[in-house]
């Protein structure tokens, strides 16, 4: 894959014509108006930077995402996240397509690949934010969406969930089309413009979408199976870690890792949950030793900190009044330093091969396409391992002397403990739970999506703490923005009573989630 890392992106903006070399990377995004002129490169960076730099967040939002994927505890205070408090969702990102529609219309001068290219970025965008949309509330506007401007349409009808996931899908198709059309484009801080890396992006995110779609198989017009086995068998898909979605950072001002120590107050408050470091040491994995520092209670007590034993996660469900006892005993793992230490830390990816070798595993165990499951899953295990080894620097306070080389990353998958056995629920929680396990601080909200999706890995409970009520469950999604409820009343209203028998509520099952 041709990366670009964040000092790249400041280098290749083309405006009026001519080439301009910006010198400060927010200046280039959050002021892409600030010119006389748009065009369609200045409005794919900024897009393309909105779904990954600005969505990854940094510093405590950063970690906020993974406290609710379960891999983090928080010991400044008691963090809604990671106590399962869900509140109302936020329709802004979608306001973003509007630059999406302005990208495409500034494509008239172009020539016809170039334009090609935008076209499909543009359907993926789409395509992109109105999933994410929906994953977290259910029923949202999707025909009707963005067309207060052209259509003086400020309230926007509620189309039903399936309605909108047949759009999306509908929407990958074609951007797929037009990326398979397509020639290099500008603006793009991620594939380097290249058509190709694009469309593998496109179609591996289908089939993400896909996989979310496994209890409506039976319905003819989504047609789940047969669109997923078409994409495996027919379309470009990830190859390797090197079409990864990931964004790269460099050692520079504001182009850092998320959580590099640099001005970040909140390197002191990060511990790693017990249902990470648990499900590694029973695997005898040795990314624990590349994700967490061995606890100095245990280093005290004797333990080497290339020994398992050394490594202690905490329940993410724990009282946050016993979290003090836990500081002060000093019996407990943080994050890894090379994830404070290093200014370029690791890419963080939004969607990577790992991922999508364990989705066709899952796939196949699930009788949608024909193959091997455990070469699949070997070939995620192997992905996610590499990636890790591939970006950390060879020094034992990274690795604690338990380098994952070839020959541990080869074998790994096949161990007893590890390669897939007993029913198909069984390889399913397996498959799963290796995707955790590969997007420790990666994939923002994955885990969560996915344990709603599953079950898998299990999340622990405890009335005590648990922020959702009832307190003996995990919420399951976002009540509807404040102002839909404010200004579309009508239209959000309709779709409550249509889902949930009127009670816009952090437990109700939405469409996605009922058999």
């Amino acid at each position: 894959m041709k990366t670009l890392n964040i000092k790249t992106i400041v280098t290749c903006v083309i405006l009026s014509g001519a080439l301009v070399s910006c010198s400060h990377f927010d200046e280039l995004n959050t002021n892409p108006d600030g010119s006389t002129i748009a065009t369609s490169q200045m409005l794919a960076t900024k897009l393309i930077l909105n779904i990954t730099r600005d969505d990854i967040s940094s510093e405590k939002g950063f970690m906020g995402h993974f406290m609710r994927d379960k891999y983090i505890l928080w010991s400044e205070f008691a963090q809604g996240e990671q106590y399962n408090r869900i509140d109302r969702a936020g329709f802004g990102k979608l306001t973003r397509l509007i630059d999406a529609e302005k990208m495409v219309e500034f494509t008239e001068e172009l020539d016809g690949a170039a334009a090609n290219s935008y076209k499909g970025l543009s359907h993926f965008m789409r395509a992109y934010t109105f999933f994410n949309a929906t994953m977290e509330v259910g029923d949202i506007p999707y025909s009707d969406a963005l067309k207060g401007e052209s259509e003086d349409n400020i309230k926007p009808m509620y189309d039903t969930q399936k309605q909108v996931f047949v759009g999306i899908l509908d929407e990958l198709d074609e951007a797929n089309n037009f990326f398979a059309l397509g020639g290099s484009f500008e603006g793009d801080v991620i594939y380097g413009g290249d058509p190709v890396k694009w469309q593998k992006m496109v179609n591996s995110f289908a089939l993400k979408v896909l996989i979310n779609l496994y209890r409506k198989t039976g319905d003819a017009e989504l047609r789940v199976a047969e669109r997923f086995n078409d994409i495996v068998n027919n379309r470009p898909i990830f190859e390797s870690n090197a079409d990864n979605f990931q964004l790269v950072y460099s050692d520079q001002e504001h182009q850092r890792y998320p959580f590099h120590k640099l001005g970040n107050q909140f390197v002191i408050y990060p511990m790693v949950s017990d249902v990470l470091i648990d499900r590694l040491k029973a695997l005898n994995d040795y990314r624990v030793f590349y994700f967490a520092s061995p606890s100095e209670a245990q280093i005290e007590n004797g333990a080497s900190a290339s020994d398992f034993a050394a490594y202690k996660g905490i329940d993410p469900a724990i009282v946050y009044a016993s979290i003090g006892d836990i500081l002060n005993s000093k019996d407990y793992s943080g994050v890894n330093a090379r994830y404070t230490e290093i200014a370029e830390g690791e890419p963080v990816c939004l969607l990577n091969h790992a991922q999508i070798q364990l989705t066709i595993a899952e796939a196949v165990v699930r009788g949608w396409v024909s193959g091997d499951a455990q070469a699949y899953y070997a070939d995620g295990i192997r992905a996610s391992m590499h990636f890790v080894a591939d970006n950390t620097p060879d020094e034992a306070a990274f690795h604690h002397n338990r380098q994952m080389d070839d020959a541990y990353i080869q074998a790994y998958p096949a161990t007893d403990a590890v390669k897939l056995t007993g029913s198909a629920e069984n390889q399913i929680n397996q498959i799963v739970t290796q995707k955790y396990l590969g997007t420790f601080l990666q994939s923002p909200l994955s885990a969560f999506f996915e344990n709603r999706r599953t079950g898998y890995p299990e999340f622990p409970i405890n009335p005590a703490s648990n922020e959702n009520v009832p307190a003996d469950r995990l919420p399951v999604r976002w009540m509807y923005p404040s102002d839909e409820i404010n200004y579309n009343t009508e239209n959000v209203r309709e779709a409550i009573d249509r889902q949930f028998n009127g009670n816009d509520n952090v437990n109700e099952l939405m469409w996605l989630l009922k058999d």
